[in-house]
């Protein structure tokens, strides 16, 4: 079966669209199982290595461990943001954001 390796065409930034050849799909007997159409187009991410090693990555106790500690610190930002109105940070810079969450925090630790 020969295939193209690429279209050449990258579809919004980040996408590549691999074809194969008309003819080779409509001799292959696993036509009906693939596709309908008259030939098989399968589009991949162009940094699909990438997201592929990432995928492998979310299945490692790590992984799962930041996760839950994640969760835990996403939680107090949201309840920052709708219990305590805490919508957008007020004061400016890096020290500024680190001071207004620390006011924030600190009654919630306290209890």
């Amino acid at each position: 079966m020969s295939t193209r390796p690429s279209t050449g065409n990258i579809d919004q930034g980040h996408i590549v669209y691999y074809r194969a050849n008309k003819h080779d799909c409509s001799a292959c007997s696993l036509k009906p199982r693939c596709t309908t159409a008259a030939m098989r187009k399968v589009t991949r991410d162009v940094d699909e290595e990438v997201r592929d090693r990432i995928r492998a990555l979310a299945n490692t106790e790590a992984f799962q461990q930041s996760r839950r500690e994640r969760k835990k610190v996403e939680m107090r930002f949201a309840h920052m943001k709708r219990i305590l109105k805490l919508d957008r940070l007020r004061l400016r810079g890096l020290s500024g954001a680190k001071d207004e969450v620390l006011l924030c925090t600190e009654p919630e630790a306290a209890c």
